[in-house]
């Protein structure tokens, strides 16, 4: 199944051998769209972590987040209109006072934009709680994995974040404050049981949680050994076992706002590339998608330092995709949020996108993963599992690519 899903969805997409080196502004976008911020400082790295990271070092932050700060005013100067923003890492709460006022910065330049914040247990407190509820965020997402004390061992975050019995606790003391909270876990670790999810997912619906995104287990190729040789082999063949165990318990209390985000409520989702055609990514390690052309930012904060000084943007490389590619890619993006809607798909491609897409369209079909009802084409609960499976592929070309990019800052 993994070769049919990289040769017929994934292969190439984001494929970034044959990227061309620029140093030019990302085309106007002349509408509101998302804006991706990335924040790379850990006080800890997880071994199993395949985004762009690296340890806390106050003074670098400093000059880090100067430097954000001045490339998103960069593109307000420039007319960018962002209507949401979301905050990622790293862990954008390991310098506090330097956050705040990126958000104080956010807020005035993009008044209405709604903000969404990652962050880890350990930072669910009140000094770093009332910055971030001051600053109008509306989405606090914490990354908890698991509530297994043993897993967590495993992943190297009890000792950082606390057992999950801490967890519980921090994460009741939030509970209201925000308009969302999020929390993101991980399924289909090495060493995880049918008992161990669910007793987590009984966990996460008594504490009446707004939203639960489950991720499954995924390993990048420069850190497999270790995590191999530290928490062992995962089994693929039993995601799908896992992936029930959710969907019966996730339904009809929450509701799936994509093939791994399930919600209470229809506030803002994980996953801010399914809802905008277009996103800008700000911060060393960020991507962006303008017009079908996929950027990247340095991954060296000393280049993407001395770019933003410069008076320029942080990207560095960019791939102009294909138009068999470009429809792939709105054929992933678009079903992992469930649905793809015909008259979205005719208004950008015209009949060209069933000409040049029906292959991985009818084999997807004859999977039973795809259904018609009108003019939408919506996943089954099958469906559902494969875009799991489709969306890990899809991630771990990502992962391969930022692999590549963190051997280039040398």
């Amino acid at each position: 199944m993994k070769t049919i899903f990289n040769k017929i969805i994934t292969k190439n997409i984001m494929n970034f051998d044959r990227c061309d080196v620029i140093s030019q502004q990302i085309p106007f976008v002349n509408k509101p769209c998302y804006l991706y911020v990335h924040i790379p400082f850990c006080k800890v790295l997880c071994p199993y972590c395949s985004f762009h990271r690296i340890s806390f070092n106050e003074n670098e932050a400093k000059h880090y987040f100067k430097a954000l700060r001045a490339e998103i005013r960069h593109y307000h100067k420039h007319g960018y209109m962002f209507s949401d923003v979301y905050i990622g890492g790293g862990t954008p709460t390991v310098a506090p006072s330097e956050l705040h006022e990126t958000l104080i910065l956010l807020r005035s330049l993009f008044p209405d934009c709604k903000i969404s914040v990652e962050t880890n247990p350990d930072d669910l407190h009140d000094d770093i709680l009332n910055i971030l509820k001051n600053a109008g965020v509306v989405r606090l997402s914490v990354g908890v994995q698991s509530f297994d004390d043993d897993l967590l061992q495993q992943m190297g975050r009890y000792e950082k974040y606390g057992s999950g019995e801490k967890t519980i606790a921090r994460l009741k003391t939030v509970q209201g404050k925000f308009q969302t909270l999020n929390v993101d876990m991980i399924i289909n670790q090495p060493n995880q049981t049918k008992y161990s999810l669910q007793r987590d997912i009984d966990i996460l619906m008594n504490l009446k949680i707004d939203q639960i995104s489950f991720y499954p287990f995924m390993v990048p190729e420069s850190v497999r050994t270790k995590v191999l040789r530290t928490m062992g082999v995962t089994n693929q063949v039993r995601l799908r076992k896992y992936y029930e165990i959710i969907l019966n318990n996730m339904v009809p209390a929450y509701k799936a706002s994509s093939a791994w985000c399930f919600s209470r409520n229809s506030l803002m989702i994980d996953e801010y590339i399914i809802n905008c055609d277009d996103y800008i990514g700000v911060g060393s390690g960020a991507f962006s998608y303008v017009d079908g052309v996929m950027y990247s930012t340095t991954f060296s904060l000393k280049q993407y330092i001395s770019r933003i000084e410069c008076g320029l943007s942080g990207i560095t490389r960019k791939k102009v995709l294909t138009l068999k590619q470009r429809m792939c890619y709105d054929f992933i993006i678009k079903f992992f949020g469930l649905s793809l809607d015909r008259e979205y798909i005719m208004r950008k491609y015209g009949l060209k996108f069933w000409f040049m897409m029906f292959p991985e369209y009818i084999i997807i079909r004859m999977m039973g993963g795809i259904r018609n009802e009108g003019r939408l084409f919506r996943l089954t609960k099958y469906g559902m599992y494969l875009w799991i499976r489709i969306m890990s592929e899809f991630f771990n070309t990502v992962n391969t690519f930022r692999e590549k990019m963190r051997l280039q800052i040398d």
